[in-house]
């Protein structure tokens, strides 16, 4: 009998290279949207799925994100003896949301270099991926989107949208078939040229994989950069077995870069409860100012 799907991981090993120098001394994946860490949205998307495992592949200079999940006794004392309950139970909830394990990725091998290091933690069971910088606006959270279609199949799912055709070769692109009312992949390209793309169906950051992944992974030869791709074991998965593509219903952005980063900021800060007012007429007088 298949377990339940709850182990998910998250790669958050990279350099980010492209908010230098800000990332210098703090992980891209602690950039803040609005008033919460890249990483935290994805925990909390993980866990409104059903995922309350999470398997954090860091690397060196990532110490800040155990410590954000961690309990701050001191912080939490402080604010307690100030009377900031509010902003206390934040804090408080942070450090005991989830299980978490923390695997080191020790050389910069790629993404299915990353997912592989969590192998001993999956344990022959499906599992979930989810990268952080992609950060996805939903009603219905991106990976319960996926995993609906995982518990109705029980085969991997990946999540997909659709891009300008001339920005394929930014992503990793899918040949893909209707199948009733799934849509199977055939085929996967890692940035192939607008000519030779497929389709415009691009992966994001979410998966949902069977334990044959991880074998694939095993014997996945290095590719571009002498790194090993993810796409490359999803590629080779798809001609074994079934695996299902997903257009997420939602807006994402890709916060890792400095542009997704700000548009995730400004369209998360004008719902925000709190300044999502001010915002919006801080913006509005931006603009009127610009005009003039």
């Amino acid at each position: 009998m298949q377990r339940p799907l709850r182990k998910i991981i998250f790669p958050a090993a990279g350099l980010g290279t492209r908010f230098l120098p800000a990332t210098k001394a703090s992980p891209k994946e602690m950039l803040t949207i609005v008033d919460k860490p890249l990483i935290q949205y994805g925990v909390e998307e993980a866990l409104a799925s059903g995922m309350d495992e999470i398997i954090m592949i860091t690397g060196r200079g990532k110490r800040a994100i155990e410590d954000h999940f961690d309990i701050s006794a001191e912080l939490e004392d402080n604010l307690k003896k100030a009377g900031k309950e509010k902003i206390y139970e934040q804090v408080s909830k942070i450090a005991h949301m989830a299980n978490i394990a923390y695997v080191r990725q020790r050389q910069s091998l790629g993404l299915g270099h990353a997912v592989r290091c969590a192998a001993h933690w999956v344990d022959n069971a499906c599992f979930g991926v989810s990268l952080a910088d992609e950060l996805i606006v939903s009603e219905t959270p991106a990976m319960q989107q996926l995993r609906r279609i995982h518990e109705e199949t029980g085969a991997s799912v990946i999540g997909l949208m659709e891009v300008p055709h001339e920005s394929v070769s930014r992503y990793g692109i899918v040949d893909a078939e209707q199948e009733s009312h799934l849509l199977r992949l055939r085929h996967l390209v890692e940035k192939p040229q607008p000519e030779h793309a497929p389709s415009n169906l691009a992966i994001i950051g979410r998966y949902i994989f069977t334990p044959r992944l991880m074998e694939l992974l095993e014997d996945t030869p290095r590719g571009i950069q002498g790194e090993i791709q993810l796409t490359d074991a999803i590629d080779r998965l798809a001609q074994e077995e079934p695996v299902y593509g997903v257009r997420i219903d939602g807006r994402r952005f890709d916060a890792g870069n400095p542009l997704g980063f700000l548009m995730a900021n400004i369209a998360l800060g004008l719902i925000h409860p709190e300044i999502g007012s001010d915002l919006a007429g801080f913006i509005r007088h931006t603009l009127e100012k610009k005009s003039e």
